[in-house]
């Protein structure tokens, strides 16, 4: 993946910690849109896991194409650093009038990385208007740890959202979020492309750093969502701020003294 210099903010890397994902509506080209649905018809080759980018889609190949627009590749770099390796991807398409939905769900079976994530890239070549479902997101659930389906009962949650956006959106989501897709009721088919990226590198001040001390980036880190329970709940936001010291190598990081008042080990005295 060649070097952008199109890298996120910190507060937007701030938000992604936060909510678990980050849009980036309407980015892709109307040609490329236009072209991903023929791509879908004709079928999308497999990719080997753990495979490098630029030898999983070859220079020229839509996929590639779609990685490497400044702004997605600017991105992916800044939450999975440069030379990602792609897990797996598949589209997944809803027929009209379908009439099932996907349970709600995480897609990291069994996954306990305190210190890193890997990065879901879901692209939406047409537009989503409301009656074609889209995917449904739990903000803030990605730091609560499930494994796989255990979520699969729960219908709805207070605070969630279902996707409705304009052509060529791109969704980037952390490995862990409950998410489900909806089901069709329109008479359009729905197309949704899904990569999943693995970093190669510490995921370590990969962003444009220059705001890290934006008073956005705190506010950023505290926001709580309408399924947050009022004791557990907090749990969340600790976590989020483990998160973000591992992200920026400040281990000092805290929001209302949270993290520092419950690490304080003062070292003990000789009294002889």
């Amino acid at each position: 993946m060649p070097t952008t210099r199109q890298l996120l903010s910190s507060a937007q890397v701030a938000r992604f910690v936060a909510q678990g994902f980050l849009r980036l509506d309407g980015i892709v080209p109307r040609e490329l849109n236009e072209e991903a649905l023929g791509v879908f018809a004709a079928g999308l080759p497999p990719v080997p896991y753990g495979i490098p980018v630029p030898k999983a889609f070859p220079e020229g190949s839509f996929t590639r194409r779609l990685v490497e627009l400044p702004a997605v590749a600017g991105a992916l770099e800044s939450l999975v650093g440069p030379d990602p390796t792609v897990d797996h991807h598949y589209v997944h398409t809803r027929e009209p009038r379908e009439g099932s939905a996907q349970p709600l769900h995480a897609d990291a079976l069994i996954d306990l990385r305190t210190d890193a994530f890997d990065v879901q890239l879901m692209y939406y070549p047409r537009e989503v208007t409301a009656d074609m479902g889209g995917t449904l997101i739990v903000p803030g659930s990605h730091l609560r740890r499930i494994n796989e389906s255990d979520t699969g009962r729960y219908q709805n949650l207070r605070g969630q959202t279902r996707l409705t956006c304009p052509a060529g959106t791109v969704i980037l989501l952390h490995h862990g979020i409950w998410h489900g897709g909806r089901r069709n009721d329109s008479d359009t088919v729905r197309h949704m492309y899904k990569i999943r990226f693995n970093p190669t590198v510490p995921q370590v001040r990969l962003w444009d750093t220059a705001d890290l001390n934006d008073p956005a980036v705190p506010e950023e880190l505290g926001r709580t969502f309408p399924w947050y329970e009022p004791a557990t709940g907090r749990l969340e936001i600790h976590n989020r701020i483990r998160l973000w010291r591992f992200l920026t190598a400040d281990p000092d990081f805290d929001i209302e003294y949270w993290a520092t008042r419950i690490s304080n080990r003062p070292a003990q005295r000789s009294y002889a």
